[in-house]
């Protein structure tokens, strides 16, 4: 092998004489060299060998090198293999046919591809063709100017654009392959590009899961500035099928066409799309931009206008923007258009206008029906009075009927004007004040009071799916805030209920509108009316008062999984035959002395001095005690006058499923159940 100077001139020039000259070219030639630069390529380890061809025409060219940098297109040490033929055609242009094999490229690009080069002297055109499979590359560019080219790509793999996406992003290509009419020009450590594309099924996975694309297709036009300083990219597309993630706006786009336009900057692992257009006629229009850090979580949202109509905009953009707000199994129908600003995934200033919308979450916990109106909101500035009101309201169940409210933002809380009346349940619910932070990361979120009236007790029951409890409610709720993710009751809620009182007090119910719910809380009862309480469940009548407590109760998906309960009632009254067995079933016990037995199959109801039952629940375990203890057990009614009844009850562990199940048979008119 002929030992060849490393600067490229020398080589190039060696390899020409090889090809000009007939008497070099029948002895052959090879010829190496350590390295060798060329605008937008660079090799090592090069050696090549120029041999007659075999029908004495032309010359054999078998090129190598162990490693080759192509910095515009993001290719870094690959291992280069071409051979084929060189030689004039009929019109004097130098024609090469032959393969090209690369070792390490993105998507194992050009593995083994055929290629022809033409090199027009008259027409200062280099011309390269490569074809892989169904996919193929045209590169056209001038001689004199080999830093500018125009580039034709069909039913490429997008994967084999991987090295290039790599060069002004960091994510990953995965799917689907790509056309393009593409020019490119490089420009000193940069790169610029701009032309025509097309998409068909294409994937790509930005880091850390913040972007990321799957099944795209469409097409558009693009152009790409790559610079030292950082990368801009404009886009004008047209997209159908697929989804899209850019952050928390998440797109399952439709099998028609939506226009998707964008201008970005990336710099320093930053991107910031300063112009975000999307319009999908039936579903939605939206204009503004958003950034994201160097960690890939969103850093702003700006939506300067948008224009939604649901269903469609929540099926295919809204889940994952409502979903980082809490929100999640979203129903809706209508329409809704504004503004939003965020920053670092908290609201700070938003206009709404609806004209009809019914909206449902929380598995129907929390709905509206015909919503209208508009909100706006500012957490720096004042913004002017807008009223909004709606047809029905549902909260946990609970219908609410037809209200319109003045609300207006002041020092970034967006506040009801003056006291609010809603229709519920044959009463009334006023809301006294209300004051809503959007803005507020952590902390005091909302605070109101309200107040309860005349609310129909039967109704409330039937709502809950609970036993109907005769008469009117009414309460009120001094304060009641929403902290973090957390209700919270203030100063306690006093509810009048069977001519007496129901207290709940340190009442706080953590993630209320999710699958599992945790609410804490103390409960006391004052002076309730035995005979209206036990007139609601086929229990057997009892008359009298009754005081109790429910402490340190705590709900988990509104079911108990701790408290500790007592009940008394110490005044005095009558309990009928009935009472008498399914408070004995309760407590699996029995009937103080044989006699009493024979006693109550005689007499239908008993005078009693005191009845007291509690239980403590702990786990799956409900430890039992009455007024006291007694042999074998405890005391649940102390009887007085004749004939004398005491009821007794002996198991003092009792499972909580099984004591649920007694306490279904005693209230349902079941037969006992005592195991």
């Amino acid at each position: 092998m002929l030992p060849v100077s490393t600067r490229p001139r020398r080589l190039i020039l060696l390899a020409w004489c090889a090809i000009a000259w007939p008497g070099l070219a029948c002895a052959g030639l090879s010829v190496g060299a350590d390295s060798i630069d060329l605008p937008g390529l660079s090799m090592g380890g090069l050696k090549a060998d120029l041999d007659p061809g075999d029908d004495g025409k032309g010359v054999a060219v078998s090129l190598s090198a162990s490693r080759a940098d192509v910095p515009a297109m993001g290719w870094k040490k690959l291992g280069v293999g071409i051979e084929g033929d060189l030689d004039r055609d009929e019109l004097g242009r130098w024609v090469f046919d032959g393969r090209v094999r690369l070792k390490g490229a993105p998507g194992a690009a050009l593995s083994d591809a055929t290629l022809r080069i033409v090199a027009d002297e008259s027409a200062n055109t280099l011309e390269v063709d490569i074809r892989q499979d169904k996919a193929s590359a045209q590169l056209a560019l001038p001689m004199d100017q080999p830093t500018h080219a125009q580039i034709t790509l069909k039913g490429l793999p997008s994967g084999w654009l991987q090295g290039l996406v790599s060069t002004v992003w960091a994510g990953k290509l995965t799917t689907g392959k790509v056309d393009a009419d593409l020019a490119l020009d490089l420009l000193g450590e940069g790169v610029q590009a701009a032309g025509q594309f097309a998409l068909d099924g294409v994937g790509f996975e930005g880091p850390g899961g913040k972007l990321a694309g799957s099944k795209l297709s469409g097409g558009g036009r693009v152009g790409v500035d790559n610079q030292q300083d950082g990368t801009s990219i404009e886009l004008d597309s047209s997209l159908k099928g697929g989804e899209l993630l850019l952050g928390p706006l998440y797109a399952a786009l439709p099998s028609h066409p939506v226009q998707l336009s964008l201008s970005t900057r990336s710099q320093k692992g930053e991107l910031a799309i300063h112009r975000l257009r999307v319009i999908d006629p039936d579903a939605l229009q939206l204009e503004g931009g958003l950034a994201f850090d160097a960690k890939g979580d969103l850093a702003t949202l700006e939506l300067d206008h948008f224009n939604a109509r649901f269903p469609a905009a929540y099926d295919r953009y809204g889940k994952g923007l409502l979903r980082n707000a809490g929100i999640d199994g979203l129903s809706a129908t209508g329409d809704l258009s504004g503004n939003l600003s965020m920053a670092r995934g908290i609201p700070s200033a938003f206009a709404l206008q609806t004209g009809g919308l019914d909206l449902s979450f929380a598995d129907g916990r929390l709905g509206i029906v015909g919503l209208r109106g508009g909100l706006d909101w500012s957490a720096t500035e004042d913004r002017p009075t807008t009223r909004l009101g709606w047809r029905s309201l549902q909260v946990l169940k609970i219908p609410n009927g037809a209200a319109e409210g003045s609300w207006r933002s002041q020092g970034g809380t967006l506040a009801l004007e003056k006291p609010l009346s809603i229709p519920v349940l044959d009463g009334q619910l006023r809301v006294l004040g209300l004051g809503w932070k959007p803005g507020a990361a952590s902390g005091e979120r909302l605070q109101t009071s309200l107040a309860l009236t005349q609310v129909d007790m039967a109704a409330f029951c039937r709502a809950l799916g609970w036993p109907e409890f005769k008469g009117k409610v009414g309460g009120a709720i001094p304060s009641l805030r929403y902290v973090d993710d957390r209700v919270e009751l203030g100063g306690g809620l006093s509810i009048s209920v069977f001519d007496g009182f129901v207290d709940i007090t340190g009442m706080t119910v953590s993630k209320p509108f999710s699958d599992v719910p945790v609410l804490t809380g103390d409960i006391a009862l004052r002076k309730l009316d035995l005979g209206l309480l036990t007139s609601v469940f086929d229990f057997g009548n009892i008359t009298g008062r009754m005081n109790g407590a429910i402490d340190d109760l705590r709900l988990v998906a509104w079911k108990p999984v701790a408290f500790k309960a007592n009940f008394l009632a110490d005044e005095g009254g009558r309990i009928s035959q009935k009472a008498v067995n399914n408070l004995t079933s309760v407590g699996g016990g029995g009937i103080a002395g044989g006699l009493q037995g024979t006693v109550l199959k005689i007499f239908k109801t008993f005078g009693y001095r005191r009845i007291g039952m509690s239980c403590t629940l702990k786990g799956d375990v409900c430890s039992m005690g009455g007024l006291g203890p007694a042999k074998d057990g405890y005391t649940i009614v102390e009887g007085s006058g004749l004939p004398r009844l005491t009821v007794l009850g002996h198991q003092r562990d009792v499972d909580w499923p099984t004591l649920v199940r007694r306490l279904q048979a005693a209230t349902e008119g079941g037969a006992p159940v005592v195991r």
